[in-house]
């Protein structure tokens, strides 16, 4: 009786957090739909101060969307840049690699027993199985694992390369469906297979082309198909 009880309340705490983690979700898609909708005005001595805050506003909130998975916070920084053209561009990559990089350190906090927790139940016993074994794994011993466990050739390869395919992840097209640059962060963080050095230099080479793009060529590239 105790362990039917416990199960329903583990049950329960898990289906409050989905179902608060959606609320994030589409909560932070609607924020970043008014704030991409607030950049549409028109630049004037007269609102200058009301442009400078706005813009500050837009930076901070940029950052804390872009670190919650499947929100698309980077429409606030390309609508940052086609309003304000190449003088923003330093300014929203360092918002996008802060950013990231917060997402990231947010998945290191998370322990893996929760994920664990998670997917058992959810009936993913494979997972599970999978999970539990390289818990106790540090991050080389973990690797070596997930290579050996892996039935496929193209996910040992990944893994291998997991700093090019962090950064080709980052960079792909509908990235949103595995849960944008935020999700893709949050997990990489999560694995415990990407070092904090090496994931913060992978991300300030990933997210640069699209501001050097802009500065060198102007943010009128970004209205091209």
């Amino acid at each position: 009786m105790l362990e039917r009880s416990a199960l329903a309340n583990s049950r329960w705490r898990i289906f409050l957090s989905l179902t608060l983690f959606l609320c994030l979700v589409v909560g932070g898609n609607y924020l970043t739909h008014i704030i991409t909708n607030a950049m549409d005005f028109e630049i004037r001595p007269s609102n200058e101060d009301i442009v400078h805050r706005t813009i500050l506003s837009a930076a901070a909130l940029y950052i804390v969307l872009l670190a919650i998975p499947f929100v698309p916070g980077a429409e606030i920084g390309l609508a940052l840049i086609a309003m304000l053209g190449p003088p923003i561009v330093l300014l929203v990559y360092i918002c996008t690699v802060v950013g990231l990089t917060i997402s990231f350190l947010l998945g290191r906090l998370i322990p893996l027993t929760m994920l664990i927790r998670l997917v058992q139940e959810l009936g993913l016993k494979r997972i599970t199985s999978l999970l539990k074994s390289i818990e106790p794994l540090n991050e080389q011993q973990r690797l070596a694992a997930l290579i050996e466990k892996t039935p496929t050739r193209i996910l040992p390869f990944l893994l291998r390369h997991r700093y090019v395919a962090l950064a080709a992840a980052l960079n792909l097209p509908g990235n949103f469906l595995v849960g944008g640059g935020g999700g893709i962060a949050l997990f990489a963080g999560v694995s415990r297979l990407f070092s904090t050095p090496a994931f913060l230099a992978t991300i300030m080479i990933a997210v640069s082309p699209v501001p050097l793009a802009v500065l060198a060529l102007g943010a009128g590239i970004l209205d091209q198909p």
